[in-house]
Order: C-alpha cells, then structure tokens, then sequence
C-alpha cells in the first residue's frame, strides 16, 4: 500500500520565514572565494615543564622588529607585521602574486599566570622563541590578631 500524505493548504503559512532569503543576499558564490587566498597564521608549539611554558612560533620573512609579544596575566599575544617592498619593473605584468602583506596575530591562554619580568624571547631563522616562566602563586598570609 502507497504512503499518502494529506495536502494541506495552509502549511506553507505554518512554515513562513520573511527572513529566510535574506540572509542568502550576503553569501558570497563558492566560485568567487575559491580564488581567494587565505592569510597565513602563525604556526606555533607550546609546551610546558615545571618552572615554564615553551613556545616555538613560525613566522618567516619578518625582521625581529616587526614582531610584538605582550603578556598579559595569563594571556600571550603575538603580532608580527610583514611589509611588502616596493618593486616597479617596466614592461612586465604580474600574473599572480601569492606573497602576503599585513598583520599576523595569534593569542592564547595558558594555565597559570606567567612571571612577566622573566620572560624571554629570541627570533633566529624564522622562529621565535619565548620563555614564559610561572608565576609563583599566592600563598595565604596569616595575619595575627591584636
């Protein structure tokens, strides 16, 4: 026996968003990304041992003083900035160019707050490097009562 459904005249209506198609307006076509390139992220590891965290990041073809580390309690933030150079050559036309220009940022969070007046950070070869020691943490105070 055939499954029969019931028509029901009013089941669009039940069903109705205004707003469905609207947000299809604001996506872009999969074709139009597609060649697109993406930015690229600074690749990194992070370990960790007793006394501090470890962090080894990627980021190659920037001067060392172009990047920025700051810490923040238990938050480290790194920003490097990639200049392009100027480069004018008569009689030739650039066909594609896949090199970056911009910002890179990464920020993470690690599990205890870092001692920020140890830190270290050393930018050899492409990679920084960061020594992030622990901080101590607090321990409770008696006071006496008088």
């Amino acid at each position: 026996m055939a499954n029969l459904a019931r028509f029901n005249p009013f089941g669009e209506l039940t069903r109705f968003d205004p707003f469905r198609e609207f947000d299809d307006m604001f996506r872009l076509p999969r074709s139009l990304l597609r060649n697109v390139p993406e930015e690229p992220q600074i690749k990194m590891d992070v370990s960790e041992d007793d006394k501090a965290f470890h962090v080894k990041a990627e980021i190659p073809g920037v001067r060392k003083d172009d990047i920025k580390v700051s810490i923040d309690a238990d938050r480290v933030s790194i920003s490097a900035e990639v200049m392009r150079e100027k480069e004018e050559k008569k009689g030739e036309t650039v066909i594609r160019s896949e090199r970056y220009y911009g910002t890179q940022f990464r920020g993470f969070t690690v599990a205890q707050a870092i001692d920020q007046a140890k830190a270290e950070a050393k930018y050899e070869n492409g990679i920084l490097e960061l020594t992030l020691p622990k901080k101590e943490p607090n321990s409770a105070k008696q006071i006496a009562v008088k």
